[in-house]
């Protein structure tokens, strides 16, 4: 059985993925969903000075923490920059590296460079504005494509406010983590800023695969991505 270490997006928490993690429990995998530092639960540690760096050696530590092994590495959204950061620093822990919906970055990309240009300029116009220059404010959820009132309502108080500096700070990377076998899920029923991202691992050979929901497929469709990580996982 493999070890599924579950990495969420920005302004969220590992609490997001609760309608997902007993599925693959249930499975017989072990699985983590760690806070990263800064969001939700772990709020109080919040500062301008928390940045992808942080976040990689927050899911570094949890692997060394735990010794794991055959790792099996979801990252959601931002978390795509993380979980690429963590394949490089430690590549003997993980068995593969999956990408929801979520940033394909090379040495030097910094995420908000990622983004489409319209998506990019709302991204710096908030930060700039009600983010004091160094927070991004919460995203609207039905941009998100969570439209159920529940989802909503559910979601909606957990939010907080995510650190800019994680945008901006470019990945450093050494290729170490290049030969983490990788794949890439893509939520095709929203306004898809992550296509570019999808064609990206398709032209690096990954398998990519479409589940029919919005961006926060954990919440809008926990079933059907459970049934297709234990799939890759076992790819």
């Amino acid at each position: 059985m493999s070890t599924f270490v579950l990495v969420h997006g920005a302004w969220h928490g590992g609490w997001v993925w609760q309608r997902v993690a007993p599925t693959l429990r249930a499975a017989g995998h072990e699985v983590h969903t760690p806070t990263l530092t800064g969001l939700s639960g772990r709020a109080h540690l919040l500062s301008p000075q928390v940045g992808l760096s942080t976040h990689v050696q927050d899911i570094v530590a949890l692997l060394d923490t735990h010794d794991a092994r055959d790792v099996v590495l979801v990252g959601h959204s931002y978390a795509g920059q993380v979980i690429t950061g963590v394949a490089d620093r430690v590549p003997e822990r993980l068995a593969k590296r999956i990408h929801l919906d979520a940033f394909v970055g090379d040495d030097g990309d910094a995420a908000i460079d990622l983004l489409p240009t319209t998506v990019a300029d709302h991204y710096r116009r908030s930060v700039a504005g009600p983010g004091y220059g160094w927070l991004i404010p919460v995203r609207s959820l039905e941009k998100l494509g969570v439209t159920d009132a529940s989802d909503i309502d559910w979601l909606t108080p957990r939010l907080t406010p995510h650190p800019w500096l994680t945008y901006t700070e470019p990945l450093r990377l050494t290729g170490k983590g290049e030969h983490v076998p990788a794949a890439f899920i893509e939520c095709v029923d929203w306004m898809r800023v992550f296509t570019p991202q999808a064609e990206k691992a398709a032209a690096r050979g990954w398998p990519v695969h479409e589940v029919a929901t919005g961006h926060e497929a954990m919440v809008t469709a926990p079933g059907e991505l459970a049934a297709v990580l234990l799939d890759v996982a076992a790819a």
